[in-house]
């Protein structure tokens, strides 16, 4: 599915820098300035789960043994749910100290009650129809810390490379109409360039615990891909 939005510039008299372009125009050299984006939608094919691990303890050795073995069984239910090692990456991994709080005294200073450890790991998940599963597999584990999850498309670079064309297509279309209907001649091209994103688009997330008959429901919705294109050209009546 394509679409397209398209936002143009009226052509206007405008000075043109010599330093800014290979071939210099007049300082009062007319210019017609366009814009065009070319937008593709595609369906998610991956998706990147992130979860982790916290735990406290006593010490900072203590709270991060306890978190070590957590995380231990958290990578290896990701590997039985199928998730390769080279699809598995630590995103985080922090020991800090709790502190108390303040009690009715302002003045006094906080103390050190414990150290807290945090352990967080992002699955990539190439066959979307398991990533309920990973999910639960993570939480069975003992992942108590569920950041999200953010889905993508592995050929992006096509789709971007349709949306630049469309893009193209466009911006061509649109100075070949404002030329004819203004009664002016195309001189050159004088800048271009491009702009553009990974879009979402807005989608149903649900998240709950695993039960006895289905996992951990998500949906993908649908990712729009798109490009900007930013161009100018001499004209002359």
């Amino acid at each position: 599915m394509r679409q397209f939005a398209l936002l143009f510039v009226l052509p206007a008299l405008l000075a043109a820098s010599p330093a800014a372009f290979a071939q210099s125009a007049a300082p009062d050299a007319a210019r017609l300035d366009l814009n065009a984006t070319g937008r593709v939608s595609v369906v998610p094919d991956q998706a990147h789960v992130s979860s982790g691990v916290v735990t406290r303890g006593d010490t900072a050795a203590e709270a991060l043994r306890a978190n070590s073995q957590a995380m231990t069984r958290v990578f290896a239910e990701l590997r039985r749910a199928g998730v390769a090692e080279r699809d598995m990456q630590t995103r985080q991994l922090t020991v800090s100290p709790v502190y108390s709080q303040p009690g009715r005294d302002m003045n006094q200073s906080p103390q050190i009650t414990g150290y807290e450890a945090r352990n967080t790991v992002t699955a990539l998940i190439r066959d979307l129809d398991r990533t309920g599963q990973v999910i639960d597999a993570m939480v069975t584990a003992g992942a108590n810390q569920l950041e999200g999850v953010r889905f993508g498309y592995s050929r992006e670079d096509e789709a971007r490379n349709e949306a630049r064309r469309a893009a193209v297509e466009e911006l061509h279309a649109l100075r070949d109409l404002y030329a004819d209907a203004g009664g002016f001649q195309i001189v050159r091209l004088m800048s271009f360039s491009e702009s553009g994103g990974f879009q979402p688009e807005p989608m149903m997330y649900a998240v709950r615990m695993r039960s006895d008959s289905a996992s951990t429901p998500v949906a993908a919705g649908e990712l729009t891909i798109e490009v900007t294109l930013h161009a100018a050209w001499q004209i002359e009546g």
